[in-house]
């Protein structure tokens, strides 16, 4: 597996900009549209599982799980975004993830933070 597959976030043009902070150094809040968030849930597949329950024994990385939970954020990122941009908003201030265990089928990642316009001081 790559670097590439390992990250995930913003390339350097998004039309909308997401930030884990509360301010944007050289921006100020026009409007706060309110908040947003990007959900998914994924089942975890039954290859990744054998093969993870036997790397467990042995220690190290779960690369399989890695690369599925980098994928599955980066789709709630991605709805996050989505629904950012059909408001109206062109940045996204205090950007969290939350990460929930359900019922043992699978993880749900919700990707959320406060949709606002941004203007250049």
């Amino acid at each position: 597996m790559g670097i590439e597959e390992y990250g995930g976030g913003q390339g350097p043009r998004a039309d909308v900009l997401v930030v884990t902070t509360n301010d944007v150094p050289g921006y100020r809040v026009v409007q706060i549209l309110g908040e947003v968030f990007g959900l998914t849930v994924r089942s975890r597949h039954l290859g990744s599982q054998i093969g993870a329950g036997l790397k467990s024994m042995i220690g190290g990385e779960l690369k399989g799980l890695t690369k599925t939970l980098v994928q599955t954020r980066n789709q709630a990122m991605d709805r996050l975004v989505d629904q950012a941009r059909a408001r109206g908003a062109n940045g996204v201030l205090a950007f969290r993830f939350d990460v929930t265990e359900q019922a043992d089928v699978g993880t749900e990642v919700c990707a959320y933070g406060t949709a606002v316009v941004l203007a250049r001081e």
